[in-house]
């Protein structure tokens, strides 16, 4: 288990890029429709703070139980994939292997010599044009 983990890049991966919202994401004023510097500057504040604030107080609330939800449920995939899926594909592979050859020996067998009749028997055909 490793206990030495990033406190500041927690996102090494790059896997929630699309969840990145700063003010200028969410609020724009175009030009021509300007509102008062104190008020676009105190609506940046009261964003910037009320996301800080809520979103750190729905990790304390939610984030310990939802982290040890999602680690019951990729543990139970770990278990299915290690001990159900994977052997029963081996299974699958190995059964494969013997059709694979029990149809290969029944094409050689059967059908290629008389596909190979079929051919000498149509080899001496000559197609040619008239003109005339």
């Amino acid at each position: 288990m490793k206990l030495d983990i990033d406190v500041i890049n927690r996102d090494p991966n790059s896997i929630n890029d699309h969840v990145k919202v700063a003010f200028e994401d969410v609020l724009a004023e175009p030009d021509g429709g300007h509102s008062f510097s104190c008020v676009w500057k105190g609506a940046y504040c009261c964003f910037c703070t009320c996301k800080r604030f809520y979103y750190n107080l729905f990790a304390i609330i939610g984030g310990l139980p939802m982290a040890m939800v999602w680690g019951i449920i990729y543990a139970f995939v770990n278990f299915y994939q290690v001990w159900l899926i994977t052997p029963c594909m081996r299974i699958y592979i190995i059964n494969c292997g013997c059709c694979q050859k029990f149809y290969s020996a029944c094409i050689q067998c059967y059908m290629q010599p008389v596909y190979e009749a079929m051919s000498y028997c149509f080899s001496n055909i000559r197609v040619t044009t008239l003109t005339g």
